[in-house]
């Protein structure tokens, strides 16, 4: 694998994100020979949405590997949550926020033999960083994990490390499937309902409080940086219509926030319309509703790809067993 050079923008950000990274992770193995076990990928079974009984058990050392960082890493994220609050614009209640964590995805482009949220990044499994993240915020009441009932042993282990309860929903056909699911799970007395990807490793508490603060004044809000690229819209033959001007453009990341009953009344709508979306924003969109944009870290990457696994240890700054990424002859 081709190495990669991070640029300046990543490495200032990568020290803002240390409330969400494990103390643990100090090695300095270079970013071109880092690679994962062999254990997590297979050619053969590429197309598989279940971990094998020999993965399984690997991904439990890594979730072992990485118990012993957890409290200094809720202790640190509570800091920075608190010092965040002093940016933000408005007070988030303590205990208001509900949060779905989105963990069913399959993650067919990643090419291993579990979904890419399970995969471990420097001995933790990627989804299991924002969890500890969030739930080491005051400001959040609850965690509703959408996920295969395979894999609720993973967050209920890691329960035992947090103070907020933990609940589970089943993951829908498509994302917005899933979130519906997810937002029936949820306390009634939640101000707001944050829904968050949990390939998502990387968010900091400070944009996360802030995009809270956004929502509590708004309505709703997500977590968004400006777009880097020139966009061009198409003219559904190959050609190009028109440029698009790139300072009107963002890119959206998550969590994306908001009030739980505009949601609800977003989805009565999106159901009864035979709507589809892309992500939860465009639900409340539809409601003719706000939208306040956040921004947030380029950092805040989402996992996609074996790529993006080297750029996301990179940006944390530790390195794992190197083995080769392709099946075993």
């Amino acid at each position: 694998m081709a190495s990669m050079v991070i640029s300046d923008a990543y490495a200032v950000a990568a020290v803002t994100s240390v409330a969400v990274l494990p103390s643990s992770c100090t090695g300095s193995q270079p970013a071109s020979s880092v690679a994962f076990p062999r254990t997590f990928f297979s050619g053969a079974n590429a197309s598989s949405s279940r971990a094998t009984s020999g993965s399984r058990q690997a991904l439990r050392g890594h979730v072992a590997a990485g118990a012993q960082s957890a409290a200094a890493r809720r202790s640190v994220a509570v800091r920075a949550s608190v010092e965040a609050t002093n940016g933000a614009t408005e007070v988030v209640p303590p205990r208001s926020v509900s949060v779905v964590l989105l963990a069913g995805g399959v993650g067919k482009r990643m090419g291993a033999n579990m979904p890419k949220q399970y995969l471990p990044v420097c001995n933790q499994p990627i989804a299991l960083y924002s969890f500890f993240t969030f739930a080491a915020m005051p400001e959040v009441k609850e965690i509703v994990v959408v996920a295969d009932p395979s894999y609720h042993d993973l967050f209920q282990e890691a329960s035992a490390r947090i103070t907020i309860p933990l609940s589970f929903a089943l993951p829908g056909k498509e994302r917005q499937d899933s979130v519906f699911n997810g937002l029936q799970k949820i306390s009634s007395e939640s101000a707001l309902v944050a829904v968050h990807d949990s390939a998502r490793p990387l968010v900091t508490p400070k944009d996360t409080l802030q995009v809270f603060s956004d929502a509590m004044t708004h309505g709703a809000a997500v977590l968004a940086v400006p777009s880097k690229a020139t966009i061009k819209e198409s003219d559904g033959k190959g050609f190009v219509h028109r440029t698009l001007d790139r300072r009107l453009l963002w890119e959206m990341q998550t969590p994306q926030v908001m009030r739980p009953q505009l949601l609800r009344d977003g989805f009565e709508l999106v159901n009864r319309e035979g709507l589809e979306v892309t992500d939860d924003v465009s639900i409340v969109e539809y409601l003719k509703q706000p939208v306040k944009i956040t921004e947030g870290a380029y950092t805040n990457i989402k996992v996609t790809t074996p790529d993006d696994l080297l750029l996301a240890e990179r940006i944390i700054g530790c390195s794992v067993e190197k083995a080769p990424l392709a099946a075993a002859a």
